[in-house]
């Protein structure tokens, strides 16, 4: 039987059967175009990022009685409308590959469309990428490898650095290297690149790290080195799609 899950919770927990999944709207690139006098076309300018989308789920709840289905879109109400103040993991049986960060941020009138209809619609605001299961796991590497980057959008990784005092770490691939200085390392230091931060458990620690930006994996072959008194890292690659 089809399922989304979303929040820890599996549609079919709460007896909700789906008829069929939407994507209403492919991400679309934040752009400016600017009129230039005297010149043809329009300057692109990019802000380097994507709008959400909106996932929908078109369902239906088997009830026997008017009670039963009272209780049962209660219980739904209650799932759906949880830490509605942040992302979560919503997967479904149609894309068993990937999963997407969504939030639920639509009126649900289940109650009045189902007594009219029989059905209604479960929307969620999705962030534009799918993030590749397979690319969640983490990597340990104690010596240069190469990691590859099958689709075209760039990865934000995470990485924990394992060692004690001072190193670097070096990324390569076709858009040239970046290099992450970091000192006084204590056991070990994790820089995450989606959040934009370095810390060690709850303890922030930018102030141990320079570079010219957050680690990247992009399109293709990522060469990952280290030096110094570095002896492992972690890597989850977070490899995402469209």
């Amino acid at each position: 039987m089809s399922y989304f899950e979303f929040n820890g919770h599996r549609s079919d927990e709460f007896n909700i059967r789906i008829q069929n999944k939407s994507v209403y709207s492919v991400p679309k690139r934040d752009l400016s175009l600017t009129a230039i006098p005297g010149r043809n076309g329009e300057l692109i300018t990019s802000n380097n990022r994507f709008g959400n989308s909106s996932v929908s789920y078109t369902c239906f709840v088997v009830s026997k009685s008017i009670e039963e289905l009272s209780d049962k879109i209660t219980l739904i109400k209650n799932w759906l409308y949880r830490d509605v103040d942040s992302y979560h993991d919503l997967k479904d049986s149609y894309d068993l590959r990937f999963k997407r960060k969504a939030v639920f941020n639509n009126k649900l009138d289940i109650s009045d469309e189902v007594n009219k209809i029989g059905t209604f619609t479960i929307t969620f605001s999705s962030k534009p990428q799918r993030y590749l299961l397979d690319g969640l796991n983490t990597i340990t590497i104690t010596e240069t490898t190469t990691l590859n980057n099958p689709f075209s959008l760039t990865s934000s990784p995470y990485l924990r650095i394992f060692g004690n005092g001072d190193g670097r770490v070096i990324i390569q691939n076709n858009k040239g290297n970046r290099i992450i200085n970091i000192s006084s390392i204590d056991g070990y230091i994790e820089i995450d690149s989606e959040e934009m931060n370095c810390y060690k458990g709850t303890l922030l620690q930018n102030n141990l790290v320079s570079s010219d930006g957050f680690p990247e994996f992009v399109e293709g072959n990522n060469i990952i080195s280290f030096e110094g008194d570095i002896t492992r890292i972690e890597i989850v690659p977070r490899w995402v799609s469209l």
